[in-house]
């Protein structure tokens, strides 16, 4: 696991265990760090590979490693994780794993959001626990479910962010919050100004109505996933001029967006028009393997 190369110099230490880091492996009950030699040293020290750096950052890189939390990116990519106390540290898990977060979610949730780390229990952590009990009514038994889908829940302000999206999705016509929670979380870390809005500006731009395109999302979601320049854009220019297809196929069946282009768009419909097939969009792309070469077999015989 790599260290940060501004924090490493060569020559390797001995980092003693302080009260601090001793309680916050005690809470995580985990493994041996990474960094940690193959054979581990007797008593109460933890030998590793670091330079001479100051105690607290040193306690504070074996905090990380010991969760299983990648040290070097973390400090890269919250840079005012290099000033947090590892008692601070140890107050932020201790909260999360009093909300029903299990040891085993933090290396992946910290690892998408070090910023949590250094955020406020009082000003931040809390009102997002209280936005998905009380504005989406997810029971305390699964906001561990609906933070395990989308880490970013815990790194978003309610306030600018979280509900700002959740009024905008209900005005479109997404009535079941618990249905957000469970299955489109992403949905509410989503920007409305410049994601969600652009995304539904440019469905009506290529010729739909308002109307006809807040239906196209609510009955596929992840279309305000899904890039513009990416993913709307060559896949409808695919079907416009190669398919043949029209804006009254993707009404029908908007999940056509949610397809790769290259490894099934084009290599069905090559095979369709090769063998002289016509099929909805639907039975092109949601057929599996089998039953695709079925219908091309019993198409040709």
């Amino acid at each position: 696991m790599p260290l940060l190369h501004f924090l490493c110099a060569s020559c390797p230490t001995t980092i003693p265990t302080t009260a601090a880091t001793t309680q916050l492996v005690a809470t995580m009950s985990a493994k041996p760090s990474a960094l940690s030699p193959s054979s581990p040293a007797s008593g109460s020290d933890f030998p590793l590979p670091l330079p001479d750096l100051p105690a607290h950052v040193r306690e504070k890189i074996l905090s990380l490693e010991v969760m299983g939390v990648d040290s070097g990116r973390a400090l890269a990519l919250n840079p005012a994780l290099r000033a947090a106390t590892p008692d601070s540290i140890h107050s932020i898990i201790s909260y999360l794993l009093s909300k029903g977060i299990h040891h085993k979610d933090l290396p992946r949730i910290l690892g998408m959001c070090p910023t949590i780390l250094t955020s406020s229990i009082r000003s931040d952590l809390s009102p997002v626990f209280a936005f998905l009990s009380r504005d989406l009514r997810v029971p305390a038994s699964h906001i561990r479910r609906v933070i395990n889908k989308c880490p970013r829940l815990l790194a978003s302000s309610v306030r600018d962010q979280l509900r700002p999206a959740l009024i905008y999705l209900h005005r479109l016509g997404f009535r079941d919050a618990l249905v957000l929670a469970y299955q489109e979380p992403v949905l509410l870390v989503s920007s409305v100004e410049k994601t969600l809005i652009p995304k539904l500006q440019y469905l009506v731009g290529l010729g739909l109505s308002r109307e006809e395109a807040v239906a196209m999302v609510l009955r596929c979601p992840g279309l305000f996933t899904f890039s513009m320049e990416n993913n709307f854009k060559p896949k409808y220019e695919y079907l416009v001029r190669e398919i043949g297809g029209s804006l009254e196929d993707l009404k029908e069946f908007p999940q056509y967006f949610a397809f790769s282009l290259e490894k099934r768009i084009k290599p069905r419909h090559q095979q369709l028009r090769e063998g002289g097939v016509n099929v909805p969009l639907s039975v092109m792309l949601k057929s599996t393997d089998e039953e695709f070469k079925e219908l091309i077999h019993k198409t040709n015989t």
